[in-house]
C-alpha cells in the first residue's frame, strides 16, 4: 500500500500492474527527451546571433519536425496498445469474484462456491485495532488465492462506483444495471489496499477494498 513517502507507484503484485509500470517509464523516458531537448533548443535561442534576411522557408527542418513527432507517438502509441489488449484478455478464470457497491459498502459473491456472499464495510476509526490502517481497514477481507487466474464481475446497487486496487493494476467502474468484468493474476501473498475512486456520494472516499491473498490451499481451507 502506499505510505506517505511513496512518490512512485506500488509495487506490483501481478503481472498486469508490472507492463503497466513498465508503460509508465517508457513513457516518461519519452517525455524527458523531449522536454531536454526543447529545452536546450529555446535556452540556445538566447545566444543566438544569426541573421538571415532573406529567409522565406525551410522545407527540410518543417519535414523533420513533421515527422519526427509522428514517428514519438508510434513509439508510445503501439506499447500502449498492446497494453489495452492485455488488460482486456481474459484466459479461463479459476476463481469469478463479483463486486456490488452501495452506498458506503462493497458486497462480495463466490458464485463458484455454493454462493458465498458477505458485506465488507470500514472499520470505524473507534473501533481499529492498534496495528490497523484508518480509513483503508475492512471488517470481512475478499480471500483469493495466489498464482490464479482470478476474473471480477463489478456492478453497483444505487450510484457509480469504482472497484480499485493499484498493486494489481485493476480498476473497474461498477454501474446500476451493467455488470462489468475483468481479470488479474495475483503472484505473491499479502494484504493489498484499494478505495472507490469514483464520487459517488458525501462518503465516496471511505469504501475501502482489502484483499488478502494466500497460497491455493489456505483458500480452499477458507472456503470449505
Amino acid at each position: 500500500m502506499s505510505t506517505w513517502a511513496n512518490l512512485g507507484l506500488q509495487d506490483s503484485a501481478s503481472p498486469l500492474m508490472e507492463q503497466l509500470i513498465f508503460f509508465h517509464d517508457h513513457a516518461l523516458l519519452i517525455l524527458v527527451m523531449i522536454t531536454v531537448l526543447v529545452g536546450y533548443l529555446m535556452f540556445m535561442l538566447f545566444f543566438n546571433s544569426y541573421i538571415n534576411r532573406f529567409l522565406l522557408h525551410g522545407q527540410l527542418i518543417e519535414m523533420i519536425w513533421t515527422i519526427l513527432p509522428a514517428i514519438i507517438l508510434l513509439f508510445i502509441a503501439l506499447p500502449s496498445l498492446r497494453l489495452l489488449y492485455l488488460l482486456d484478455e481474459i484466459n479461463e478464470p479459476s476463481v469469478t469474484l463479483k463486486s456490488i457497491g452501495h452506498q458506503w459498502y462493497w458486497s462480495y459473491e463466490y458464485s463458484d462456491f455454493n454462493n458465498i456472499e458477505f458485506d465488507s464495510y470500514m472499520i470505524p476509526t473507534n473501533e481499529l485495532a492498534t496495528d490497523g490502517f484508518r480509513l483503508l481497514d475492512v471488517d470481512n477481507r475478499v480471500i483469493l488465492p495466489m498464482n490464479s487466474q482470478i476474473r471480477i464481475l463489478v456492478t453497483a446497487a444505487d450510484v457509480i462506483h469504482s472497484w480499485t486496487i493499484p498493486a494489481l493494476g485493476v480498476k473497474v467502474d461498477g454501474t446500476p444495471g451493467r455488470l462489468n468484468q475483468t481479470n488479474f493474476f495475483i503472484n505473491r501473498p499479502g494484504l493489498f489496499y484499494g478505495q472507490c475512486s469514483e464520487i459517488c456520494g458525501a462518503n465516496h472516499s471511505f469504501m475501502p477494498i482489502v484483499i488478502e491473498s494466500v497460497p491455493v490451499n489456505y483458500f480452499i481451507k477458507w472456503i470449505s
